[in-house]
């Protein structure tokens, strides 16, 4: 769920928060207690959580319950730093040799971390879990090891104001539809008099922008890192994403948002602006409050397949010997079994972790108050997660700066890639 450096990034952690009547109670009491630490006290377990208040009180509350039943681990909710920060404070932490038992790390950037031998191969955990959706397990996959416990997913789909569909005459689009209906409906819902866009799209550069463009490339058959990892894998495919990105701004059908996260875009859309923009159910929150009549579809795509990307966040898990290793394992077991994921997911703001905690009874309450919700969920089935590669975030930087030419009409489909290749290739050339 990483939209680096954007405040999309810290809102959509409250996306399904004020669902009052889920108890927060612990459920578990099944999970036998943990032994005590080798010296007869209780373990403690420091988390660097990255969370803002609304995440942290949901956690606060989870420890809390798990406290009452696991007497011999304490849980200590330290680290004081945002998950957007959270790579350049574990790095350093890994160099001096001063980290905590777990942290919450972006999918993107385990690769970077899991580099470190004090990260926890956490494979067998993972496996006896609830049964993580693909997309999550793929997430904290790194070289065919299971680096990370699976914490948070998310997932893009179409939100469509249907007050500006009626207007215009145009019909809402429905699942299996194609980019080239998606670009000729933002036409029809544009009007320049009125200011009124078809679509929006992020115009930073930073991963906001880029992620939008992955389902494309993978649906036309392309790879972001080719066979052989010495290059990328959307040299053709990137340029057909390309283009349309270039028919949307050719046809002025498409707000482009300058700031990172997208929230001048988003307020355009909740204002009645913008007739339908790429985005996930964090988004959801804010276009109830607004009491925008919507409607959420899948993306479209290419070949008449559906296709999405989801940007799962971990739970890393690092050494700091037996005892605290196995606390920390327990914890993390009980935290994403479905009787509390289902809690983390609506206080917090993720897709459930697991078919299992979509079917508790707490989860499907949830949906039936939450239109366009289920079709979040539903796309976890075939999404798919970005590469958990060390040169990713050149790749993005580089197709990131591809996607604002285009957009702002700098430079061709086929020129923009051209560069974004150059710059990408040289990043993954790089033995790590």
């Amino acid at each position: 769920m990483d939209v680096r450096g954007s405040s999309a990034a810290l809102n959509r952690r409250g996306f399904l928060r004020g669902f009052g009547g889920l108890t927060l109670c612990a459920t578990m009491g099944a999970c036998a207690p943990a032994p005590a630490g080798s010296t007869g006290g209780p373990v403690t377990v420091e988390i660097w959580h990255g969370q803002t208040d609304t995440g942290k009180k949901v956690l606060d509350v989870l420890v809390a319950d798990f406290h009452r039943t696991h007497p011999g681990i304490r849980i200590d909710l330290g680290g004081g730093v945002l998950a957007d920060a959270m790579l350049q404070k574990i790095t350093a932490a890994l160099a001096s040799g001063s980290y905590p038992d777990i942290a919450y790390v972006f999918g993107p950037d385990l690769a970077s971390v899991a580099r470190s031998p004090q990260v926890v191969d956490v494979t067998d955990l993972v496996d006896a879990g609830p049964g993580f959706w693909a997309v999550a397990r793929d997430a904290v996959t790194v070289n065919g090891r299971i680096r990370a416990v699976p914490s948070a997913l998310d997932s893009l789909a179409v939100a469509c104001n249907k007050a500006l569909f009626e207007k215009t005459g145009t019909p809402l689009p429905s699942a299996g539809w194609s980019w080239a209906e998606f670009v000729d409906t933002a036409r029809k819902l544009t009007d320049a008099g009125s200011g009124t866009f078809g679509t929006g799209w992020p115009g930073s550069g930073d991963e906001d922008t880029v992620w939008r463009l992955w389902p494309m490339v993978w649906d036309l058959g392309g790879d972001v890192i080719g066979a052989g990892g010495r290059g990328i894998g959307f040299a053709d495919q990137g340029v057909r994403a390309l283009e349309v990105v270039r028919d949307l701004a050719a046809a002025k059908c498409v707000y482009v948002d300058p700031k990172p996260g997208g929230e001048q875009m988003y307020q355009a859309f909740t204002g009645g602006n913008i007739g339908m923009v790429v985005t996930g159910p964090w988004q959801l929150p804010d276009i109830t409050e607004a009491r925008m009549d919507y409607e959420i579809v899948p993306l479209p795509s290419f070949s008449g397949r559906p296709m999405t990307i989801s940007g799962p966040d971990t739970w890393t898990v690092f050494d700091n010997g037996e005892d605290r290793v196995q606390a920390a394992r327990t914890f993390l077991s009980w935290l994403t079994d479905p009787a509390q994921d289902v809690r983390w997911d609506i206080g917090a703001g993720s897709l459930p972790l697991s078919r299992r905690t979509q079917e508790l009874p707490a989860w499907q309450e949830k949906t039936s108050e939450t239109p366009g919700l289920p079709v979040f969920v539903g796309t976890l089935e075939y999404a798919k997660v970005r590469p958990v590669h060390p040169a990713y975030p050149q790749v993005s930087a580089a197709l990131g700066t591809a996607i604002v030419s285009v957009l702002l009409g700098e430079a061709t489909p086929a020129d923009a890639l051209r560069e974004c290749a150059k710059a990408a290739d040289a990043a993954l050339i790089i033995p790590r």
